[in-house]
């Protein structure tokens, strides 16, 4: 059962919420004392509070007076209703101002009204459609060419030098110059710009000490007078470029959506999103990159693999540590309900590191096939409409300097950050190189050879690691097991039962489950050979042979565990068993009952059969048709107890039986993977065009018929993860408001299609060539 605030409240003796008393109501001893200003979590917010992604994930923090959250799943979901979950708080003082602060600010006339981070519908989207031009991929292709200039100037400058801090040489003013042009701001007052953005991130995200807040006052107060200044010079250029000059001729054409306050606050508040998060999360990338020296030479060697390297810089250090919300009713986040009015802290950079959906989730991995679905661009309607730019801009970093110091390394330093809850990144960033072994002096060519990245998230394809074959095995007839390690001797990232990996080879991208030992410095898979299939089992079969290098993606859990249930049934049919097997050492090693049914044409033609016998003994029951022995599906759900859970993997046919004897059971009892998807091919000739809308963004896309949902939703700018592009795994899910969906995946169960609001964007449709509103 969820605990009320209440409830919680009245075990420690206190509660925020009004009329239960005291002044916070901490759950637990780590709950009271977390401190966001001071100790772990300004070290390693993620590593801070692995306790609480593990044990507590929404808790009071009465030091705060927020509420943590702290898990990837309640982190999308608060981002998702921002409705419910109001973001009026974003840009409020998270520590309260004192009188003379307030007096200070007012004598500057100091007046910061709602931006496009901290209003609630329908003024944000109405302001967001009006100005997201400028972000549209299509729109910012053309600011690659100044990025790179910009950015190679500063190169030049330092190329010789031998040692420098990249942060004062680099990373700091060319994110301010490249976000000062495409607002079309004069690029004149470097220096004091850059002190009033650390003032603006003082003010309202730091803790500082009463004689620091009348300073900070007054750099603010500056800084708002400063902006106005800006908007005034700006106003006398009417054909001005940029997009503050869009926004003040917006302000003259519609003046109800772009009022004067918005134009003024807009000013101040951009300055620093478009640059200081940007310059933050590139001075984590080089610190991240450097500090794990065989990805770095891993993208010098192989620059393709950039776009995803910076999406896992993004993940396991990104600049955006935390953002905020305010609940507008009764809400329930997790297992926790929460009062009208609670204050949110949440925490992307712990929910990046979510083992729950990322696989080894603390583990730094430029091979992460799932990277892109991190949250430090935030998510759903207010995610970030400036994470093309940043993304193009780190790319860009990243490539000049690995082309030109591929030899680069960190220097011995101190690190400091700005303690504050919502931002990370070191002041400064010490490097050093041999100059004399600088690649361009023995390679005149070697600036000439620059690579374009297309704008927006990385392409799945481009990610793959080389891993080599150490063992072919028969274990079944027309079944061969698979060993693979990493081509280079490193470790290969930690796995859960369930999980599963791609092999990419013959121009062939399989997934297979994996099925050896979780820890081990080595990849186990069982490949069935399937003479009708498409051609990828035949190859491997053929030609896969120890010594064999090829490419892997994953590993990646879409068919995860959950190790809370009373009592497992596990049903494994034909070649369904690798993951069910792996699932069974996991509960046997947890101490966890459980029974394991095994299902085959004949023992010959079982995979692993002996190892399930050897292993799971008694929990474990063969039923071999050769032998006359079939399974009784009926029976064994019936004799399930209460609480109970079924994983199953199989065919089709085994699949939809479960399906039917489950249908009255709680939600969630049976959990299942399909061995392959059906009807999710495209037929240009028999699809129907259809219109869908995307309430979050204000956009409406034409799906053609020889398109998907998912490369429709792509090609307007919108991130969506994906992964199988099959149907299968359930990465592409978007929120269904309206419309009757033609479902073609094998992902959702009979009930939850029947609900009918989520779909599978990479295969399913409209019904029909009927319109969809989805919550994008």
């Amino acid at each position: 059962m969820a605990e009320t605030a209440g409830e919680i409240g009245s075990k420690s003796g206190g509660c925020p919420v009004s009329g239960h008393g005291g002044s916070g109501c901490p759950v637990s001893e780590l709950a009271a004392n977390f401190d966001a200003f001071e100790g772990p979590y300004q070290v390693d917010p993620a590593e801070a509070l692995r306790w609480s992604r593990d044990q507590l994930p929404v808790f009071y923090s009465p030091k705060l007076g927020y509420w943590i959250v702290s898990r990837y799943d309640d982190i999308k979901a608060v981002f998702r209703d921002n409705i419910l979950f109001s973001p009026k708080n974003v840009l409020e003082k998270i520590s309260p101002a004192i009188p003379e602060a307030m007096e200070v600010l007012k004598g500057y006339g100091y007046a910061m009204n709602r931006t496009m981070v901290n209003e609630d519908e329908p003024a944000h989207m109405e302001r967001r459609r009006a100005l997201i031009g400028h972000f549209l991929p299509e729109n910012l292709a053309a600011n690659q060419e100044m990025i790179r200039r910009l950015t190679r100037e500063k190169v030049d400058a330092f190329i010789d030098c031998g040692r420098v801090d990249l942060v004062d040489a680099m990373l700091y003013e060319v994110p301010l110059n490249v976000a000062l042009h495409f607002l079309g701001v004069p690029e004149d007052e470097i220096a004091v710009l850059r002190n009033f953005s650390l003032a603006h991130s003082v003010n309202t995200w730091g803790k500082p000490t009463p004689e620091k807040q009348i300073e900070v006052a007054h750099s603010v107060g500056k800084f708002w007078q400063y902006a106005g200044s800006v908007i005034e010079k700006m106003k006398a250029e009417p054909d001005g470029r940029g997009w503050m000059h869009e926004t003040i001729r917006k302000n003259a054409e519609i003046p109800d959506v772009v009022p004067d306050s918005y134009v003024h606050s807009m000013m101040m508040a951009i300055i620093v999103a478009a640059h200081e998060t940007t310059s933050l999360a590139s001075a984590n990338m080089f610190k991240t990159l450097l500090s794990h020296r065989e990805a770095w030479d891993d993208i010098c060697a192989d620059p393709s693999l950039i776009p995803n390297a910076v999406e896992e810089c993004l993940r396991y250090a990104g600049s955006i540590v935390a953002w905020r919300r305010q609940t507008t009713g009764p809400a329930r986040v997790g297992d926790v309900d929460l009062p009208e009015g609670a204050k949110l802290l949440i925490v992307q950079a712990s929910a990046n590191q979510d083992e729950r959906h990322f696989e080894d989730g603390d583990t730094f991995d430029i091979y992460r096939d799932n990277a892109v679905d991190h949250l430090t661009f935030g998510y759903g309607a207010h995610q970030c409409m400036g994470k093309n730019i940043g993304r193009m801009e780190m790319r860009i970093f990243l490539e000049e300097v690995t082309r030109r110091l591929p030899h680069l390394r960190l220097a011995e330093q101190e690190f400091s950050y700005l303690p504050n809850t919502s931002f990370r990144g070191p002041d400064h960033l010490w490097v050093e190189w041999d100059s004399s072994e600088n690649p361009e002096r023995r390679d005149p060519g070697l600036l000439d050879r620059t690579l374009e990245f297309p704008v927006g998230a990385p392409a799945r394809k481009d990610i793959a690691r080389r891993i080599r074959v150490t063992g072919v095995q028969t274990v079944a007839d027309r079944i061969v097991q698979l060993t693979v390690e990493d081509a280079h001797g490193r470790a290969l990232p930690n796995w859960s039962p369930g999980a599963h990996i791609e092999l990419c080879l013959g121009g062939y991208d399989r997934k297979y489950s994996l099925c050896g030992a979780p820890g081990e410095n080595a990849y186990t898979v069982a490949v069935l050979r399937e003479d009708e299939g498409r051609g990828g089992s035949r190859y491997i079969h053929d030609t896969v042979k120890p010594g064999m290098e090829i490419r892997m993606r994953g590993p990646h859990n879409l068919f995860r565990l959950d190790e809370d249930a009373e009592h497992y049934l596990l049903v494994a049919g034909g070649i369904g068993i690798t993951p069910i097997l792996a699932m069974a050492d996991r509960l046997k090693a947890l101490g966890k009952p459980y029974q394991l049914h095994y299902a085959g044409r004949s023992r010959a033609a079982m995979a692993f059969v002996d190892r399930a016998a050897r292993d799971h003994g008694a929990a474990l029951s063969v039923h071999a048709r050769e032998d006359g022995a079939r399974m009784d599906l009926p029976g064994l759900v019936g004799a399930l107890p209460e609480g109970g859970r079924i994983y199953a993997c199989g065919p089709e046919r085994m699949i939809t039986a479960l399906e039917d004897l489950t249908s009255g059971l709680p939600e969630g009892t049976l959990r299942f993977e399909h061995f392959s998807s059906h009807n999710t091919g495209l037929d240009p000739e028999k699809e129907q065009a259809f219109e869908a809308e995307l309430s979050d963004s204000g956009l409406t896309v034409q799906v053609a018929a020889d398109q998907t949902l998912l490369d429709a939703i792509r090609a307007a700018g919108i991130d969506v993860a994906s992964d199988c592009c099959e149907g299968l795994c359930g990465s592409c899910e978007v929120q269904v408001l309206d419309g009757d969906v033609d479902h073609r995946d094998v992902v959702l169960s009979r009930s939850e299609r029947a609900e009918n609001n989520r779909m599978m964007a990479c295969c399913s449709r409209a019904k029909n060539g009927g319109r969809l509103r989805l919550g994008l």
